[in-house]
């Protein structure tokens, strides 16, 4: 199995495990700059070199060897359930793609013929309804991660234990686990501990955000999206984020955390 979604820098300064959704695209243009003084020219998930990823066969021993021995400060980090699906859905369903095309091609197509789901057209400004719509996308979600039908889960809205654990399961323990909500606060605490080619000054660091300005905005707070039903279904498939990260699940309003989150614990219950 390895340690598929682990970015590590050529100074084998750090490692980070990818979770898709939470600031991916930022972090892994840190662990960038940190070695090279500058930023990579285009979206780092498209980087072939200037650092090394699981997806590239010559980076697969190094990492192995690192993670296995916890040579380097191993991260990750994570974000409040309700808003990642959100993001998922209004990025990957409703949002044409960098490549111009709708994301997987044939997924579109298929959620509005199987689920009824509408996800607009940026010629006339993405109108449709939002909330019925990502209410019958969040059914299709729980059916891909329940019953792996109508197709296997995508990485955007599958579980964050679920990306997390197979770096515990598979040999490697994190040193921290910080929240997206308090970005700069985590991200600092990660540079305190480890040693760059680059000084990283988070304050002058841009957002990178891939997905922004795909598709359409959200319209409503976050809390409008989900009724009874919906929680019901995010508490069937996110019920270990909530409890491990500390998100709180009876507000979908309140995106920040409720508690600290306790490593032992999360190695404990992901690395079963």
């Amino acid at each position: 199995m390895g340690f598929p979604g682990t970015w590590m820098t050529e100074s084998e300064s750090v490692v980070y495990r990818v979770v898709p959704k939470c600031a991916c695209s930022t972090i892994g243009q840190i662990m960038f700059y940190s070695d090279h003084g500058e930023f990579f020219d285009g979206d780092i998930h498209d980087a072939k070199g200037g650092m090394h990823k699981w997806a590239m066969d010559e980076s697969q021993p190094l990492i192995t060897a690192n993670v296995k021995a916890h040579e380097s400060y191993s991260f990750t980090c994570v974000r409040n359930t309700y808003t990642r699906i959100l993001s998922s859905f209004f990025d990957k369903i409703c949002g044409i793609q960098r490549n111009g095309r709708r994301y997987r091609g044939n997924l579109v197509p298929l959620l509005i013929q199987k689920y009824g789901i509408e996800v607009g057209d940026p010629e006339t400004g993405f109108e449709f309804d939002q909330i019925k719509s990502f209410r019958r996308f969040l059914l299709f979600a729980r059916d891909t991660i329940r019953w792996r039908r109508p197709m296997e889960p995508d990485i955007h809205w599958s579980a964050m234990s679920g990306h997390i654990s197979t770096f515990i399961v598979n040999g490697g323990r994190y040193d921290k686990i910080f929240w997206t909500e308090q970005f700069n606060d985590g991200m600092q605490q990660v540079l305190d501990k480890i040693e760059t080619p680059n000084k990283v000054d988070l304050a002058t660091i841009p957002r990178f955000n891939e997905s922004e300005g795909h598709g359409p905005k959200r319209l409503h707070p976050v809390e409008d999206y989900f009724d009874d039903m919906s929680m019901h279904f995010m508490w069937e498939i996110y019920k270990k984020d909530f409890q491990l990260f500390k998100y709180d699940f009876e507000n979908p309003g309140n995106k920040m955390p409720i508690g600290e989150i306790d490593l032992n614990e999360v190695h404990a219950k992901l690395g079963e």
